[in-house]
């Protein structure tokens, strides 16, 4: 009786074994269908800009590259890259704006009606992209953003309409930090809110997920400290909206 459980048991556990490795791999596999080669144009077709404000904005196409981009009818101040499908500029003009999208590669032809609204309404569809939080907490770096901007490109995210890539709490100074990466000087002699040693210039790291086509997000706090106990923005709004712009 003893060897009949033994075996019994050896069994189960084998059964077990094997459910798990065959979960494991269906939890793994991708059941998104590859995109088909024709060009098709995805994402949002409404845009939001505060006149004078930078404009970016990446037609979002997916199909078999090189694919060739036109944004038809633009409003004065804008462009539209052929070859990146990168919108940029500046409109002055308060407005709507109907234009159209077309995209082409060799196996065809593809167009889209898009809105631009210039003026004081923003977020006007919902936001699409990758935040730091649920991945990295307070382990956030320089490097890890670069990453992450460029994963967003390699795997198509950005030709489905994902634009925006938002670094979370930690980046600011941590005033009790006792890690040298995370402590310093929370602001200038001007007041302008400076970052921690894990990311040395953001200047630099915006242009760069600026230029893949991407835009970049930023946290703070209303009140002197962050949920993570970094430095906030109260009592200094209006500098940090400056930095920010920056």
């Amino acid at each position: 009786m003893k060897k009949i459980n033994t075996c019994f048991f050896l069994l189960t556990i084998a059964v077990l074994l094997t459910c798990m490795s065959c979960s494991m791999e269906i939890q793994t596999a991708s059941l998104t269908p590859k995109p088909s080669p024709v060009p098709r144009i995805n994402g949002t077709r409404l845009f939001g800009i505060r006149p004078g404000s930078p404009f970016l904005f990446t037609i979002p196409v997916t199909g078999e590259r090189p694919i060739r981009y036109e944004a038809l009818n633009l409003p004065a101040g804008l462009v539209c890259d052929k070859n990146s499908g990168q919108i940029t500029g500046v409109i002055e003009k308060p407005g709507e704006y109907n234009v159209t999208f077309k995209a082409t590669n060799n196996k065809g032809s593809v167009e889209r009606a898009f809105k631009i609204v210039c003026g004081n309404t923003l977020a006007l569809t919902p936001h699409m992209g990758w935040n730091s939080w649920y991945v990295w907490e307070n382990h956030v770096t320089d490097k890890i953003m670069r990453d992450a901007a460029d994963a967003m490109v390699s795997t198509g995210l950005i030709d489905h309409g994902y634009m925006y890539v938002n670094i979370d709490d930690c980046w600011a100074i941590k005033p009790s930090s006792k890690d040298s990466t995370l402590s310093g000087e929370p602001r200038d002699t001007k007041g302008m809110i400076n970052s921690n040693r894990r990311f040395p210039d953001m200047k630099s790291l915006t242009d760069y997920i600026h230029l893949k086509g991407l835009k970049a997000g930023i946290y703070t706090s209303p009140g002197p400290l962050t949920c993570a106990g970094h430095v906030g923005a109260y009592k200094f709004e209006e500098q940090d909206v400056t930095r920010f712009a920056e």
